[in-house]
């Protein structure tokens, strides 16, 4: 398709000056064209810098930022400001982030005869697996040494893990049944539900052994024939469990404390105890409720630290008989001034 353009007769003066201006027009359009689509966005999933607390006042050992939930551990980074637009070659579109990326879970070990939780890294989106996994590893030396241990059988591994309808039907290796007496067995299968269920797309797990479900586990006959939940193993549970912070996590003021209680009109208290020793907040809390029935609590607690360092958080309650104070669990943690 061709333009016929018909112009009056210029002289030779005046032609040269508006060709050149048109071809500047041309270049300008064309460059500003191209540099229109130079711009890229910064959003994408990201853990955070190491040492920068979360917006609940806690970073883990690492120094990784905690959440309140373990499935929730990466969260959406502020888009990178845009940089004007210079006169240089085009950029090389930007390869997008891989779909894998780090994020904060927990796994449940032993304090005593009860569950606590502990911190750990795992790979998303295979989160579920990655804290089971994490889980039969058992402690770490930390751990050992502030009296968290395990249950579950050296030796044990994950077949598979699937979540269906709130339900993760969990296959172990044979290995998961041996030995141990009735409170043994309890807390082995406890360890396993309290991880699972810590994630809020499950709510029960369904037990198979070997890839075959199981009806009947260990020789104490303790009976698996429907999905079970935390509520049946209640007498596993402290009767506070703080679920974050976790031990060996950094906190800074205010810092968000958050859990499960099962006390006596629903009432608590939480201490916090400096790396010099001296109380830097002790305040009353009530859960949802109690007397029987178990509840949850969440709060930001405010605090003075007169020093930084090693400190513990102390859940405890006052007994109705004689007032005095009833420690639930303690949570060793380091405390940030």
């Amino acid at each position: 398709m061709s333009n016929e353009i018909t112009t009056r007769r210029t002289s030779h003066r005046l032609r040269r000056p508006l060709v050149l201006a048109a071809a500047a027009l041309l270049v300008s359009s064309a460059a500003t064209a191209c540099g229109g689509d130079t711009s890229t966005s910064g959003a994408g999933l990201g853990t955070g810098s190491a040492g920068t607390p979360s917006i609940d006042g806690t970073t883990d050992g690492a120094g990784r930022g905690g959440n309140s939930h373990p499935d929730q551990g990466s969260s959406m980074a502020p888009a990178t400001p845009g940089r004007p637009n210079t006169p240089t070659a085009p950029m090389m579109p930007v390869p997008p982030a891989g779909g894998h990326h780090q994020v904060r879970a927990a796994v449940y070990l032993l304090h005593g005869e009860k569950v606590s939780p502990a911190p750990r890294t795992v790979t998303a989106p295979t989160t579920v697996a990655g804290a089971l996994r994490a889980l039969l590893a058992g402690p770490n030396r930390f751990e050992l040494g502030n009296g968290r241990t395990t249950a579950i059988p050296s030796g044990t591994t994950l077949h598979s893990v699937a979540v269906r309808r709130h339900v993760a039907t969990v296959d172990l290796s044979g290995r998961y049944d041996d030995g141990g007496g009735s409170l043994s067995m309890q807390a082995r299968l406890a360890q396993v539900v309290f991880t699972a269920t810590r994630f809020p797309s499950i709510q029960k797990v369904w037990f198979e052994l070997d890839g075959k479900p199981i009806t009947s586990f260990g020789g104490e006959g303790i009976v698996l024939n429907q999905p079970v939940g935390r509520a049946d193993f209640e007498d596993l549970a402290p009767f506070i469990l703080v679920e974050s912070p976790m031990i060996g996590d950094t906190i800074r003021t205010p810092v968000r404390v958050w859990g499960s209680a099962n006390t006596f009109e629903a009432s608590l208290r939480l201490r916090i105890t400096d790396a010099a020793g001296r109380t830097a907040a002790n305040v009353d809390v009530t859960a949802t409720s109690g007397s029987g029935t178990r509840g949850t609590f969440d709060v930001m607690i405010p605090y003075e630290a007169t020093r930084s360092g090693a400190g513990r958080l102390t859940a405890y309650w006052n007994s109705p008989v004689d007032g005095r104070a009833v420690t639930a669990d303690t949570v060793p943690l380091t405390v940030n001034r």
